[in-house]
């Protein structure tokens, strides 16, 4: 199977009433020294120590954790038993923007998330911009002839905020009051 890829400067991980942010601080120059990675739970910042290897593990969620696998601009979150996900903070480089007529700015790298999923219980009716790709009978709809290929989908796939699953095909749906669902939900 062939996988499509997109930006992503940052995605919101629903799950057993937890909200968890993973994004790209936006910068003008890119250094791989400075770490450009944002992650919080529940709204608080998590900190991590700038070195590689250094780990954390939240004390409301035990079985979560994240993993710098590098000192700047790399972490692996698990949540065990339900997925891993590999972030890491990329710039566009000035070559690619050349090449793809991206509009890299002075004042902006188009700082953005590399990602890699691995779900541990995923059913076949997976929706979403990523998660669609996961499906087995995913078909790619990307032009590749189009200067800037898109996904296209809009109307399917919008949310009022990041940590909103209200898009037209979003399925994670836990109860009201219940928080111990086994659903994972990506925006």
């Amino acid at each position: 199977m062939t996988r499509d890829f997109t930006w992503i400067q940052a995605i919101a991980v629903l799950f057993d009433g937890h909200r968890l942010y993973v994004g790209a601080r936006k910068t003008a120059a890119w250094d791989d020294d400075v770490d450009r990675m944002e992650l919080a739970l529940d709204g608080e910042p998590v900190r991590l120590p700038q070195v590689a290897d250094a780990a954390w593990t939240s004390s409301a969620v035990p079985a979560l954790s994240i993993t710098r696998t590098k000192a700047a601009n790399g972490v692996l979150v698990a949540l065990d038993g339900r997925f891993k996900i590999r972030a890491n903070a990329v710039p566009i480089t000035e070559d690619e923007s050349r090449v793809h007529s991206y509009g890299v700015a002075s004042d902006d790298c188009l700082a953005h998330l590399d990602l890699a999923f691995k779900f541990d219980a995923l059913t076949g009716d997976v929706h979403g911009v990523v998660g669609q790709t996961y499906r087995s009978d995913y078909v790619s709809q990307f032009d590749v002839r189009a200067s800037m290929p898109t996904m296209g989908g809009e109307s399917n796939f919008t949310t009022s905020n990041l940590f909103a699953a209200d898009c037209a095909v979003a399925r994670y749906a836990p109860a009201a009051g219940h928080h111990d669902d086994d659903g994972v939900a990506v925006v």
